[in-house]
C-alpha cells in the first residue's frame, strides 16, 4: 500500500477540507499522515477551557480526536503559531507561520516526506482556497518541500467554485453567501472547474467526515452550520472533494489520488 501525507494550516482544516479523502485512504489500507503547520491559537476561544489550559491545548485534543475518527496513523505539528486573518495584529508575531522562513519550514516538512516515503502529498491551491495568510503559506511551503523531497504526485486541495454556485439554489432566503465575492485576499473562494483535475467521491465517508468536523466543536463559526445540515444536504455539499494535480488541469474527472 501507499502513503499519503496531507499538509494543513490549522486544526480542523483536515476534516473540513478533505476529511473524506483521509478516511477513504485509511479504509483502503494506505498509511495516512497529517502535518499541521500551526497550533490554531487564534481560532475561537473554547467556552469550556480548564484552568491553565490554552486555546492551543484545547484544539490539539480536538485535532487528535478528529484524526482518530478519520483513521489517521500519524499526526505531526510543525510548531508555528496561528497568524490570524489578514491585517490582524497577530500577523506580526515572530513565531507566526507567515513570518517563518519558507526554506526552513519546507526543510522541516521535507524531512517528514522523506521519512514517510510519501507516495502522494497534498497542499493547498495558490491562494489557500480563501486567502487566509497561513493557507497561502501552506501552498508555498508545501510546494518547496515536495521539490526538496522529490515527491512526484503532488495535489493541491481546493474548493470547486462552480459546485458552490450550483448549490446556491438550496440556500435559505436571506442568506447572502456568494462564491464569487472576494475572500480574505480579495479573490473568490477556490477555483473554477476549468482548473480542477480531480473530483474525489467520498460519499461513503460523509458520516465519518461529519463526526470529525464535530470533534472541532470549539470552532463554532466553522462547525455549527455544517452540523445543522441534513445528511442529504451534507452529502450533496461535501460528498465530493476537489484537487488539482500538479501538471494537470480540468475539467474535473472522477478519479482517486492513488490512481
Amino acid at each position: 500500500m501507499s502513503t499519503l501525507v496531507a499538509f494543513h494550516a490549522h486544526p480542523d482544516d483536515e476534516s473540513l477540507a478533505m476529511g473524506g479523502t483521509l478516511a477513504r485512504a485509511s479504509k483502503e489500507g494506505h498509511r495516512v499522515v497529517v502535518v499541521v503547520a500551526t497550533n490554531g491559537d487564534h481560532g475561537e476561544t473554547p467556552a469550556n477551557l480548564a484552568p491553565g489550559q490554552t486555546t492551543a491545548d484545547f484544539r490539539k485534543k480536538e485535532m487528535e480526536a478528529s484524526c482518530n475518527v478519520l483513521g489517521v496513523h500519524r499526526l505531526v505539528w510543525l510548531g508555528y503559531d496561528d497568524s490570524g486573518m489578514t491585517g490582524w495584529e497577530q500577523n506580526k508575531a515572530p513565531n507566526a507561520f507567515i513570518n517563518s522562513d519558507t526554506e526552513v519550514a519546507a526543510q522541516q516538512l521535507a524531512a517528514i516526506l522523506k521519512e514517510e516515503q510519501a507516495d502522494v502529498f497534498t497542499t493547498y491551491d495558490w491562494h489557500g482556497n480563501y486567502g487566509h495568510p497561513d493557507h497561502i503559506k501552506v501552498h508555498h511551503v508545501g510546494h518547496r518541500a515536495a521539490q526538496i523531497a522529490n515527491v512526484k504526485n503532488v495535489f493541491e486541495m481546493t474548493m470547486n467554485r462552480d459546485h458552490w454556485k450550483r448549490l446556491m439554489q438550496f440556500v435559505p432566503e436571506g442568506e447572502n453567501f456568494n462564491p464569487d465575492d472576494p475572500a480574505d485576499d480579495g479573490n473568490p473562494m477556490g477555483e473554477p472547474e476549468a482548473n480542477i483535475s480531480h473530483q474525489v467521491d467520498v460519499t461513503e465517508f460523509c458520516e465519518l467526515k461529519r463526526q470529525a468536523i464535530k470533534c472541532h466543536g470549539s470552532q463554532v463559526t466553522d462547525t455549527s452550520f455544517l452540523g445543522n445540515l441534513t445528511a442529504e444536504m451534507f452529502e450533496l455539499s461535501f460528498g465530493q472533494e476537489w484537487f488539482i494535480k500538479v501538471g494537470e488541469s480540468g475539467p474535473p474527472r472522477n478519479a482517486w489520488l492513488f490512481d
